[in-house]
């Protein structure tokens, strides 16, 4: 039986993927710190074992494939501990790349479409090189993942470690965010339920593309399990304005009113995957919309809420 570690395993995305492997028939390794856990908790089946990436625990046997996700993703967690953040993405990254290399693991880095930061092109391709202002209080997030993807071919170009992938991954949602994630969909839904105005930061225009979690780990093992070593955008096409969900939530929930606040530093205009790469060389696009994929979402936060 092949064995993979996922870290970050008992969050949000992280959990998804375990249970994928798991149903795929892998053993499967859990490595988190629990700092930011998905209220399900780690798959049924998945050995837990807690800690940190960035300075782990001893992993006994052999290691097959690593998925490495952990990090905190949402704009509020990672700026709680920008440094902390800045050394997962550094720090974190080498260690699990020096496993890799002493199990002859092949290795799949997490990454995101923040290493595009502000983008000037639209919708983003793998070749942009992206628009990151490095003082910012965002580069925490934006900066160590653009360096723990030159970290992860650096390791590779090298002959470090021989399988490397790399998934950018756009705006992801659905069954088993935290309440208190702090990402759009999230806050707008368990406002919209708690009969409280949905937050606009800014006038609203700005738009974001939002890929259902199913569609995301689909992709994400297709590309797994793939020969393809470079970078591959995964998410949906599908783009809407903050005004846009706000309606469509509201709709779904009920007219809870918008309550408008500055737009926070460095917040990107707009955020579209060019897909066109996972569709050629994986044979992937998403095939939940967002109006299909709300209600289970919905039904999930409102479960939590009454439990």
């Amino acid at each position: 039986m092949s064995r993979a570690l996922v870290t970050g395993g008992a969050g949000f995305l992280g959990r998804r993927l375990s249970a994928r492997l798991l149903d795929e028939g892998f053993d499967v390794v859990v490595l988190d710190n629990l700092s930011s856990p998905s209220p399900l908790g780690p798959p049924d089946g998945a050995t837990f074992i807690e800690g940190t990436v960035v300075d782990p625990p001893s992993i006994d046997g052999p290691i097959d494939r690593i998925y490495h996700l952990a990090s905190p993703a949402s704009p509020p967690r990672y700026l709680l501990d920008p440094i902390g953040t800045l050394r997962t993405g550094g720090e974190g990254t080498r260690q699990m790349l020096d496993l890799a290399e002493d199990r002859n693991a092949r290795f799949l880095l997490a990454s995101t479409s923040e290493v595009y930061g502000d983008p000037t092109e639209h919708p983003q391709r793998e070749e942009y090189t992206g628009s990151v202002q490095v003082t910012s209080t965002r580069a925490c997030y934006d900066e160590a993942k653009r360096y723990a993807e030159a970290l992860t071919y650096a390791y590779h170009r090298t002959g470090r470690v021989g399988e490397v992938r790399v998934v950018r991954i756009f705006n992801t949602y659905g069954p088993g965010m935290a309440p208190d994630d702090g990402r759009v969909v999230s806050n707008f839904i368990n406002q919209a339920l708690a009969g409280q105005p949905l937050t606009i930061y800014g006038d609203g225009s700005q738009t974001r593309s939002f890929c259902y979690l199913d569609d995301l780990i689909e992709g994400i093992w297709r590309l797994s399990a793939s020969d393809v070593d470079d970078p591959v955008n995964i998410g949906n096409p599908e783009e809407m304005s903050m005004k846009e969900l706000a309606s469509v939530i509201a709709s779904e929930i009920s007219d809870t009113g918008i309550d408008y606040r500055p737009l926070p530093e460095s917040d990107p205009a707009r955020r579209r995957p060019d897909i066109t790469r996972a569709q050629t060389l994986l044979g992937w696009e998403p095939r939940v919309g967002f109006i299909d994929g709300l209600p289970p979402t919905i039904d999930y936060f409102r479960s939590l809420a009454d439990g």
